[in-house]
């Protein structure tokens, strides 16, 4: 390749990356107000289907927060990215925990934040290449410049994956337990909560005991600190879970799969 090839190939391609971005940008802009009509997420799994012939409609129903039980953004957050309300987008002492283990040996786990893997459903794929893992930081950045932490964690319980054709809080619940969001225990909102790191293989009522790691997460947390207008605050009081709740099986559905 020719240095004047290659000076093309270079600048088509950063043009491609700034106007990929900016448009992201646009969305998560307009994304403050409404819920996205359809996420990348959703448009992979489209052409999966197509692929392999196992195409399937999505169900996808987004709620605002105050229709989910209280107990479920707890659950995801003690399940997922603890430390939500302490870092700006990407919890890099997280990274550097991750990348010792994997120096010693020990098996890479993620360290991707709430805001991450929210932007990845929205505009990425859940494959994970460095390309991803390059444009997820500008985007997450530019996710919490512009959204609060509660319409963060508001679109993500709305566009995460649930299972196969289960996108969102309102349909992982009718799904897997025949209910709405609003109705979840802490115990049903747990057993949602640990089926997000591998969403299209794990159910809620066969977790075992990984739900009762997430219940007992909970308590530490308290309520989480959001308001209605998506500022945080420090809460008056604890709202501690059920422990009875622990050794209590997970209700079965006739639609759960």
């Amino acid at each position: 390749m020719t240095r004047a090839a290659l000076r093309f190939v270079l600048a088509a391609a950063l043009a491609g990356t700034t106007t990929f971005l900016g448009v992201c940008g646009l969305a998560l802009g307009a994304y403050g107000v409404v819920f996205p009509p359809t996420t990348g997420g959703q448009l992979q799994r489209d052409v999966e289907g197509v692929w392999t012939g196992t195409d399937a409609p999505h169900r996808y129903r987004p709620v605002p927060l105050h229709d989910m039980a209280a107990s479920l953004p707890r659950a995801v957050v003690a399940a997922e990215n603890s430390r939500f309300f302490e870092h700006h987008g990407i919890d890099w002492s997280m990274v550097q925990e991750a990348l010792a283990e994997d120096h010693k040996g020990d098996p890479l786990r993620g360290a991707s934040t709430i805001t991450q893997q929210l932007v990845k459903n929205l505009f990425l794929t859940t494959h994970s290449t460095l390309v991803r893992k390059a444009l997820e930081v500008p985007l997450t950045y530019a996710a919490e410049l512009l959204s609060s932490k509660r319409r963060i964690l508001e679109l993500y319980l709305n566009v995460v994956e649930w299972g196969p054709g289960v996108h969102g809080a309102a349909e992982a619940a009718a799904s897997h337990y025949g209910q709405s969001a609003a109705s979840l225990t802490p115990a049903q909102s747990a057993g949602l909560a640990a089926c997000l790191s591998n969403p299209r293989a794990r159910r809620p009522q066969t977790m075992g005991w990984y739900p009762r790691i997430i219940l007992r997460r909970m308590s530490p947390l308290g309520p989480l600190p959001l308001s209605a207008t998506g500022a945080l605050h420090t809460p008056a009081a604890r709202a501690p879970v059920n422990v009875n709740a622990l050794h209590q099986p997970f209700p079965h559905s006739a639609r759960a799969r």
